[in-house]
């Protein structure tokens, strides 16, 4: 199964930070398709704190035979690794923020995981990466892919790509 994670970070290096959590989902990806990597946004905090520094974004896209709560689970993991708390405030400036977006075409809401993720359609910090690594991706619920929602949005509203976190080639997948 395909598995779209968006990454964020405002705390400390962020671009390491991103650079080390895409290092352990590595770890998670298995066999069945490419290991895809957006580029790197900086955008302004959403919903977050007065103040709050502003958050560096990215999107992965890996194959997966987790189950949708396993993944979340490891997912969470990965962010104690990466030191955020795991009693942290609500939208409190952090170090990662993990978000497991979509699981292949599973669309269901549980206690703690929605799928596919309730506002990727609102939040241009997901939008603009998920359009890197997923352009024609239709997710459940959805009328049209991921560029065609992206493309709704002006121009001038949308984040500039600020790195490209994962290869010095400029090629975004692996």
């Amino acid at each position: 199964m395909r598995a779209g994670v968006a990454l964020g970070s405002n705390l400390h290096n962020r671009l390491w930070l991103l650079h080390e959590a895409c290092r352990h989902l590595q770890s998670l990806h298995e066999t069945g398709g490419p290991f895809l990597r957006s580029r790197v946004y900086e955008t302004e905090p959403v919903d977050c704190p007065p103040g709050s520094p502003p958050f560096f974004n990215a999107v992965v896209e890996f194959s997966t035979l987790l189950p949708p709560l396993d993944l979340l689970s490891r997912l969470q993991d990965i962010e104690v690794a990466l030191g955020r708390p795991r009693d942290h405030a609500f939208h409190a400036p952090r170090t990662i923020d993990l978000d497991l977006l979509y699981l292949e075409q599973m669309a269901f809401i549980l206690p703690g995981l929605t799928l596919p993720h309730p506002r990727i359609g609102e939040r241009l910090f997901v939008l603009c990466p998920l359009a890197d690594v997923a352009p024609e991706r239709i997710l459940p619920g959805w009328a049209c892919p991921v560029r065609e929602i992206l493309g709704k949005f002006p121009e001038s509203r949308r984040p500039s790509a600020v790195a490209d976190l994962f290869s010095p080639t400029n090629h975004h997948h692996e």
